[in-house]
């Protein structure tokens, strides 16, 4: 039997509305393509940079006004939230989240805060201040390193997170709906 869109099954709960999915996969796209695809300094991969940064910003507008799961309020890591998150997974109590969970906003936050700096670091080596100067194209550098190893550790948490809260994360950032699967 086949459901609606907006039917949901027991077990499931909609989370990422599209524009957390586009800006999710955009983002994905971005950097993979400046990392792996374009060379550095061609006026494309300066493109890319900055439709990067933009949809990083677009994502912070979102994340005061959109949908409930794409609002800050709803994941923001505070340290109380972060305490009872670690001491549930510590307790072995691994019960999914509707959105994400506190080390998930964390991972979040800091791969936006990385890119938006790489997107700011990338336009000053544009500008006649800092045309050629060494220490940012280092930087730029460094910055690119760090987002690669943040991905890394992403995409690793979330297959681990899907494995032990049985619901296929990597899916829902496609549907936009959370499945839990049963014991």
């Amino acid at each position: 039997m086949s459901t609606l869109p907006s039917e949901l099954e027991p077990g499931e709960v909609r989370v990422w509305d599209p524009f957390v999915r586009i800006f999710h996969w955009g983002l994905v796209a971005c950097i993979a393509l400046n990392e792996f695809v374009i060379d550095d300094g061609e006026q494309v991969h300066q493109w890319i940079g900055y439709a990067a940064s933009a949809l990083v910003l677009a994502r912070i507008v979102w994340g005061f006004v959109g949908t409930r799961h794409a609002r800050f309020a709803d994941f923001w890591p505070t340290p109380a939230r972060l305490r009872a998150h670690l001491a549930d997974l510590l307790a072995g109590r691994h019960g999914a989240q509707a959105g994400h969970n506190p080390l998930g906003a964390l991972m979040m936050l800091a791969l936006l805060a990385v890119v938006l700096a790489l997107g700011a670091s990338g336009w000053l080596q544009t500008t006649d201040a800092f045309w050629g100067e060494e220490w940012l194209q280092e930087l730029h550098e460094e910055l690119a390193e760090a987002l690669l190893g943040l991905a890394g550790v992403h995409v690793a948490a979330a297959l681990l997170m899907s494995v032990v809260e049985r619901t296929n994360l990597v899916a829902a950032m496609v549907s936009g709906i959370k499945r839990r699967r049963p014991h």
